[in-house]
């Protein structure tokens, strides 16, 4: 029998403690070993050399090999330390995520569109937003792909391909949080991203030029046969040492050439580091989805395993930063030229890398989305994966509710709309549910056209695009009105469907910046001429005159409502749609409450 989210992740943070405890108990073990280590190398030494020297080398290097054994294994054994803690972290954070305590997660506020259909209206992004709630993603390109995966609807094709992938990786669970505790430390930028990227596409300046290449193999011959005449004594120390102040002249010079390169990627050997990491965790993961077998692939389109390769860059690097240790890069610059022999093999890595680097990122970024989206699926084992129709602005509901609601205030509602030219009219009383009702429709036909599994017993949708206009704010800045920023809104869904555009409506009190008669009048307007142009989608509404247009469009407008029950001036409310049109209001209750003498 499959665990609920809460009994996996209280049965991990167990196993996890566990393993850590031990952990941390080798650590103590080890930081003995490497005290007892290094000083019964110093012990063997001194004793040994009363006896010989031969002896006394001989032991110090067996016990000083031991000693920078131990401080590997130490080593080795702090990073499972870290690992582990991430782990737990992560295991932790999810269930708060299970009681609705999510904050701690990063809004994607960065990515929120100044203009976008749907965005603000449905809490895509920001504090207790959707992305907030759903997205994992570690890296920026994890986070910005997630975001313009809830942006944009994919086609039908890759939404099928995205659930048969999040169906695979759901009950992966420590896979997938290995995934993202690689990811936390040293987050993968996009900046960095761009700096590789724009190292890659430009011309390499060393290994095609003649000179380069040739001082490249000079140079070291030369230093080492004037050192190799110095100790054969053939030249004295004053010969030998202007000659070699001359190579580290010569050396110094061509650190200055290389300088810019330097510059630009000294700095992100931690996010390689990521990277290798989190990619080495997928290429040795088996998988049986398509998509995820696809992009796997990308990371095995050389000899070398893409990991091993970001590795390779990482450790040349990490030799260019010789130059922070003067005693060991002094030598090195005098006798190879070492920063040329290095510029040489970042430059030969170059050469073989530059055309696929590019898919790594964008790879790595797809799994972490599709991680999120199983991480999504796993914790919400009652949500269902909607079936995507071939037919137009086709919505049928079965008990939806808000994916940000909890389960136990959440009061899910059916719907459902069929074809193009339909309208449904949803009435009520303030308070009532008619907004919430609309977001619940529209975060979901955004979580299906992403490849989610959706807050709902069951969801057949056709390809849709949201449009919606239900939080509209006046523009200081731009000079402009409640009522002219709602005008520009609901201009653009009529372009939109004027179009032909496949776009499912969300109207939340239209026009509602005017007064009541040009409202009525225009509102009433506006769907007839949506009607006219085969529009589809949800209006919600307190004027009831407007419901009695079904009366002229019976096959068209389909009204419901959300009713409200009122007791001793006391308000009550079942949040459930119903059919038909409202006949209970509550505002006059409300203005008493707050003092309004009526």
């Amino acid at each position: 029998m499959t665990k609920k989210p809460k009994e996996s992740y209280e049965a991990r943070l167990n196993v996890l403690a566990k393993e850590l405890k031990q952990l941390q108990r080798n650590k103590r073990i080890l930081t003995w070993k490497r005290l007892f280590s290094f000083l019964g190398a110093v012990a063997a030494i001194w004793i040994l050399s009363a006896y010989s020297w031969i002896l006394a080398i001989a032991g110090g290097i067996i016990l000083i090999s031991l000693f920078v054994y131990f401080v590997y294994k130490d080593l080795a054994n702090s990073n499972s330390i870290e690992n582990y803690l991430l782990l737990i972290s992560i295991n932790k954070k999810e269930q708060a995520a299970l009681n609705y305590q999510f904050l701690g997660f990063p809004d994607g506020a960065e990515w929120k569109p100044a203009l976008h259909n749907y965005a603000n209206d449905l809490d895509i992004f920001g504090r207790a937003s959707l992305y907030q709630y759903a997205n994992r993603s570690t890296s920026e390109q994890g986070n910005k792909l997630f975001a313009d995966w809830l942006l944009s609807p994919a086609n039908v094709g890759v939404i099928k391909e995205r659930q048969d992938s999040v169906k695979e990786l759901a009950p992966q669970i420590e896979w997938r949080q290995q995934l993202q505790a690689f990811g936390i430390n040293n987050q993968l930028k996009l900046k960095t991203e761009k700096n590789i990227l724009d190292w890659l596409n430009e011309e390499s300046k060393f290994i095609k030029n003649k000179f380069w290449v040739i001082l490249r193999i000079v140079f070291p011959i030369l230093s080492f046969t004037v050192l190799g005449l110095y100790i054969a004594d053939v030249i004295s120390f004053d010969r030998f040492l202007p000659i070699i102040l001359g190579f580290l002249f010569i050396s110094y010079w061509v650190s200055k050439q290389i300088m810019p390169d330097y510059i630009r990627l000294n700095k992100i050997t931690g996010e390689l580091e990521t990277l290798s990491s989190s990619i080495s965790c997928i290429e040795n993961k088996d998988f049986t989805s398509p998509l995820l077998l696809t992009l796997k692939m990308d990371f095995n389109s050389t000899e070398t395993k893409a990991s091993s390769t970001i590795k390779n860059l990482k450790k040349i690097l990490d030799r260019l930063d010789y130059r922070l240790n003067p005693i060991i890069f002094i030598p090195l610059s005098a006798l190879v030229c070492w920063d040329l022999q290095q510029i040489f093999a970042l430059e030969n890595w170059k050469q073989k890398n530059k055309t696929i680097t590019a898919t790594w990122f964008s790879s790595l970024a797809n799994f972490e989305a599709l991680s999120s989206i199983a991480n999504l699926s796993f914790n919400h084992p009652d949500w269902s994966f909607p079936e995507i129709v071939n037919d137009d602005a086709v919505f049928i509901g079965e008990e939806i509710g808000h994916p940000l609601i909890p389960k136990e205030k959440r009061v899910t509602s059916s719907f459902s709309t069929n074809g193009l030219n339909q309208i449904s009219l949803v009435t009520g009383s303030n308070m009532a549910g008619k907004s919430t009702f609309l977001r619940s429709v529209g975060v979901n036909i955004v979580l299906a056209m992403m490849g989610s599994p959706v807050c709902a017993k069951h969801i057949s949708v056709s390809h849709l695009k949201v449009m919606s206009s239900m939080r509209i704010s006046d523009n200081l800045e731009e000079s402009t009105s409640t009522f002219y920023a709602e005008l520009k809104k609901l201009k653009e869904i009529i372009d939109a469907v004027y179009a032909n555009e496949k776009a499912f409506l969300l109207l939340d009190e239209i026009l509602r910046g005017t007064n009541s008669a040009d409202r009525h009048t225009g509102s009433s307007a506006l769907l007839k001429q949506l009607i006219k142009h085969n529009a589809a989608g949800i209006v919600a509404t307190h004027d009831l005159e407007l419901a009695k247009l079904s009366e002229d469009f019976p096959s068209n407008i389909h009204n419901y409502h959300f009713d409200v029950k009122v007791n001793n001036e006391e308000l009550y409310f079942d949040y459930k749609l119903n059919k038909g049109i409202c006949r209970s209001m509550n505002a006059s209750i409300l203005m008493k409450k707050i003092g309004i003498e009526l």
